[in-house]
């Protein structure tokens, strides 16, 4: 699948400021600061189009972009930017509204094909992280692990740290996608998890 054109549709809050006419919808995500709006523009191959700031915490709303595809039998599908959780530097209220904000959006996920959830191939996972994970497991819906900025490190420790990913977030080495959004790796892989998760 290639995605050929995107535009920004809207930030909501709320479930009531959700689109009214939902797409097939693939959401990103990950702690604040794991690259998830970086991963967007790369697949996109637009800069700024998802905003992206060195300041964690940035994505305060979940974002929807509508993408034009190369699949005739799927020619318009939606990007949702979730809130990052696992900052710091934000009141525990604020925290609290963003989990609340995703936790709406999870609840009303007749549209939702998969949800991409990033890590930092660097890190072990942290216990947001892990939270989340339990969350999808538990909650049935279809996820992958994606382990963002492969870039910063060598293939020999990505091999090393793809295991110790794996073992903590309960799935196989060879399931996780590393990706750059800086060198583009793993952008094709990624985009063929997402053509084939759509086809099915």
């Amino acid at each position: 699948m290639k995605l050929l054109s995107a535009e920004f549709i809207k930030s909501s809050v709320s479930p009531e400021q959700f689109p009214p006419d939902r797409l097939p919808e693939i959401a990103f995500v990950g702690r604040s600061n794991v690259g998830k709006s970086s991963l967007i523009n790369s697949l996109l191959h637009r800069k700024k189009l998802a905003k992206v700031s060195k300041t964690p915490g940035k994505t305060r709303a979940v974002n929807f972009f509508t993408v034009r595809t190369s699949d005739p039998k799927l020619s318009l599908l939606s990007l949702v930017d979730l809130p990052g959780y696992g900052y710091a530097n934000v009141s525990r209220k604020e925290q609290q509204g963003w989990g609340k904000m995703m936790e709406e959006y999870f609840s009303r996920a007749e549209h939702l094909k998969l949800v991409l959830h990033l890590v930092d191939i660097r890190h072990d996972p942290s216990e947001g992280d892990r939270q989340m994970n339990a969350f999808l497991y538990q909650s049935g819906l279809p996820f992958r692990v994606v382990a963002t900025k492969a870039d910063k490190l060598s293939r020999a420790q990505q091999g090393r740290m793809l295991p110790r990913l794996a073992g903590s977030l309960a799935v196989q080495p060879w399931e996780i996608i590393p990706v750059s959004s800086s060198t583009g790796e793993g952008r094709d892989r990624l985009l063929s998890v997402i053509g084939e998760t759509l086809a099915g």
